[in-house]
């Protein structure tokens, strides 16, 4: 691969979303675009948006130029780099909005992985619009889950017809409480800046540990910053709330924590299809599987449009619950009256109110899909078979050693973190096509793949999906990974070992790039040479050494770095302010190393490193994930330093 020169910006979450390919080409049109007084106007973005990749053809000048106008209004006020690469970014998303609801027939939204509006940040539209629908139901969530917190709960509850979700947002201590909410124990709360009012620097560290947690969980956050949430904007906070809830109510609509569901399908393949497909395609199946056997014939498809007459909803609260609920909604003509009387069989069920009549009615799909999954959760209505083949299989393809799952967890969040079209459900069967691979290459090497050889998904004929897998492999050879024997066919079969051994190159590549990257910017010019694993060992033991400290590793595998101790002395030595040395333990006991390594977690991602691991990651010392977390807090010791060296 060719060096180049690397372009930096100051907002580090800014930089991560680009690679510095789109940074140079992006930078030139700025550049070109200067006036004759040497500035880029905002009055001048209208045309020079329209011509950019994502939004070219989906948005028209003027339409750029309405939504430009709901922030600003001097069309002659001079605008920086990194402010254009913030408008590029927000109208890259509402051009992804604006395409996926009028594309008809587009193959990538016909088999998209990110199969719902509910896991983007499904209220932006040309004017950011908010739903007030939504805002209330979330809003209603947040006080019931959060009631009992000894910190917020004197703030509590909020009124879902004010503006104070947003206001409460701002110094990011709900969002924080509310990831650990969804995913238990993903924040260490002893890393979260909690007191009456928070400094600049305060907010700004917790909502930096919001969205490096979020991403952490699987949220998409390719286009939201600290200081969109820091200034509380309703479209961002509102669609990463709704992601945060998503995944905590569709937790458990998966194989591994319902079982049960493998009565859904018929025989051992459709279980692997089964165990494919995204939580809310399941929730279909589900609602299917008990609509059919009360003879109801149509199909749901949707949680909008499917679900407006309410039929649907009687049918499957008689399917899982017949003691509860009956069918006299049916013989209600009117929609809304029908849909109160769902809403109140539901509640038998405990089923928390995530809908209004008028939400069923108007066919709202964020808060329908909200509602079947508190129903799926409380009464799924499916049971265990006994010496069920289906069962056995499930089993078996489910069943993996601890340090498998959680490489198969941190790769599969890793990609969805890079903001590519598709969004990987199971990383050992969403891979197999080969497309998402692709993907994955194109954005972390642009422009090495060649698509016109590729063949997008859904793809029946199975030599497709094994000409893509070959062109990974062959990019991956390019790319000096050490693939020997590997053929895309491997890929296609499913092979988990050679998977992760793919993916953890890829990886591996990608942080050595963006470190080099680092190394020839601030050689000024000059080629740089290639980071190894050594580099990044020496650079962590000089940091501590220059910081006063005894500490020392002799390798990734050095079992004394599993007391967590070493880690949180590095991230002293980089920021001195971010450890609290009061919270540490010398780790000599598991509890003391659990403490430590989740500590270490949650204070690395308060200080803006972007890592999937977990605790015991770093308890067991496992290698590949002790050299991302090394990496990862040098990439962003360096980038300060060469930010600093440029403001200088």
């Amino acid at each position: 691969m060719s060096v180049f020169v690397g372009i930096l910006v100051s907002d580090p979450w800014l930089q991560t979303q680009f690679t510095q390919v789109e940074l140079r080409r992006l930078q030139t049109k700025f550049r070109s675009s200067r006036n004759e007084s040497g500035i880029v106007s905002l009055g001048a973005l209208p045309e020079i948006m329209v011509q950019l990749k994502g939004i070219n053809g989906a948005l028209s000048s003027e339409e750029v130029k309405d939504v430009l106008s709901e922030t600003c209004s001097d069309w002659e006020q001079e605008v920086d780099f990194e402010s254009f690469l913030r408008v590029y970014l927000d109208l890259q998303a509402t051009a992804s909005t604006r395409r996926t609801t009028t594309k008809k027939g587009d193959l990538r939204s016909k088999y998209s992985f990110r199969s719902t509006s509910f896991l983007k940040a499904a209220t932006t539209t040309l004017r950011h619009t908010i739903s007030e629908s939504e805002k209330t139901t979330y809003v209603s969530h947040i006080n019931s889950f959060l009631a009992d917190d000894p910190f917020l709960n004197k703030y509590l509850p909020i009124d879902p017809t004010s503006n104070a979700l947003f206001e409460m947002a701002k110094d990011g201590v709900l969002l924080c409480k509310l990831i650990n909410v969804a995913v238990p124990n993903t924040i260490d709360e002893r890393a979260i800046n909690m007191k009456q009012a928070l400094n600049p620097w305060e907010r700004n560290e917790n909502h930096t540990l919001c969205l490096n947690s979020a991403k952490a969980i699987g949220c998409t956050v390719v286009n939201i910053g600290t200081q969109d949430l820091i200034e509380g904007r309703p479209h961002l906070v509102l669609g990463l709330i709704s992601q945060i809830i998503k995944i905590q109510l569709l937790a458990d609509v998966n194989l591994k924590k319902t079982p049960q569901l493998v009565q859904l399908v018929d025989d051992s393949q459709n279980v692997e299809e089964l165990m494919g497909l995204p939580p809310e395609k399941i929730l279909l199946k589900w609602m299917n599987f008990h609509l059919k056997k009360t003879g109801y014939d149509k199909m749901v498809t949707n949680f909008s449009s499917d679900l407006k007459d309410g039929e649907a909803y009687v049918r499957l609260l008689n399917a899982v619950a017949p003691e509860l609920s009956t069918t006299e909604a049916l013989e209600v003509s009117d929609p809304t009256e029908r849909a109160s009387m769902i809403i109140q069989q539901a509640e038998k069920l405990d089923c928390k109110r995530y809908v209004t009549p008028k939400d069923i009615v108007d066919g709202a799909t964020n808060l329908n899909l909200a509602f079947v999954a508190q129903i799926f959760q409380n009464r799924n209505g499916l049971s265990v078979e006994e010496d069920s083949s289906k069962n056995s299989y499930a089993e078996m393809m489910m069943t993996d050693d601890p340090q498998t799952s959680r490489e198969e967890r941190c790769f599969r969040l890793w990609i969805n973190s890079l903001g590519i079209e598709s969004y990987v459900n199971n990383l050992f069967e969403d891979v197999r096509t080969g497309w998402v691979l692709l993907e994955v290459l194109d954005k972390v090497c642009p422009e090495c793949v060649n698509w016109k050889l590729a063949s997008e998904p859904p793809i029946k004929l199975p030599f497709k999906k094994v000409e893509n897998c070959n062109q990974v492999i062959s990019i991956g050879k390019e790319l000096k990974f050490s693939l020997v024997n590997v053929g895309g066919n491997d890929i296609v079969q499913g092979n988990k070992k050679l998977i992760l051994a793919f993916l953890w190159q890829l990886m591996r590549f990608t942080m050595l790039q963006l470190l080099k990257n680092l190394r020839s910017h601030a050689a000024k010019g000059g080629t740089g040479k290639e980071i190894t694993d050594g580099d990044i060992l020496r650079w962590a033991n000089n940091k501590v050494e220059k910081s006063g400290r005894a500490s020392r590793i002799e390798s990734f595998k050095d079992k004394q770095m599993g007391s967590g101790v070493f880690f949180l002395e590095l991230l002293s030595a980089v920021e001195g302010r971010v450890v609290n040395w009061s919270l540490v333990t010398k780790g000599e006991t598991d509890e003391d190393k659990k403490l430590n390594a989740t500590y270490i977690i949650s204070v690395a991602r308060k200080l803006g490193c972007t890592i999937f691991l977990l605790p015991e990651d770093i308890i067991e010392v496992n290698q590949k994930m002790m050299l991302t977390l090394t990496a990862s807090i040098m990439y962003w010791s360096l980038q300060r330093k060469a930010i600093e060296t440029e403001l200088a």
